[in-house]
């Protein structure tokens, strides 16, 4: 069940952290990053950010997170992470479909490690391309990919 989550109360904050440690230690992992930013953000960040925040909950218990910055013309998704218990369950699937089907924008842009091919796989099978790459200024390629509404 895909619920909106109050990220400002501060113990939904905390678990949404705890989620991102968990998945993003793994894609630190992928992506070979020493220092990964993901995984310096706080519980206090996250709940002072002015992004929605969905959860994926079994069992009520939450097992992956989506953050969204809604604009006018475009829909990002800031994050997308499932914990690694529920790895290759179709579950960031779902989520990348929630997002299409519940934003009405023209335009949704994702961005993530170059290296991070499970992440570039999802998207390019829900009809994202890769726009652009880059170097960070922490040492990791990134790619950004985009699709069209329509």
């Amino acid at each position: 069940m895909i619920i909106k989550v109050d990220h400002t109360n501060l113990a939904n904050a905390e678990n949404i952290w705890e989620l991102f440690q968990a998945s993003y230690s793994v894609e630190a992992n992928l992506l070979k990053a020493v220092a990964f930013p993901p995984l310096k953000r706080s519980a206090e960040a996250i709940s002072n950010s002015k992004t929605d925040f969905f959860g994926y909950y079994l069992c009520n218990q939450l097992t992956a997170i989506l953050e969204i910055k809604n604009d006018v013309g475009s829909t990002h998704i800031q994050s997308l992470a499932v914990h690694p218990n529920y790895f290759r369950q179709r579950i960031g699937h779902k989520l990348v479909n929630f997002v299409l089907t519940n934003y009405t924008t023209e335009k949704f842009t994702v961005e993530t490690g170059i290296g991070n091919s499970p992440a570039i796989t999802l998207y390019k099978k829900n009809g994202f391309i890769e726009t652009v790459q880059w170097n960070t200024d922490h040492g990791v390629r990134k790619v950004r990919l985009e699709k069209n509404k329509n």
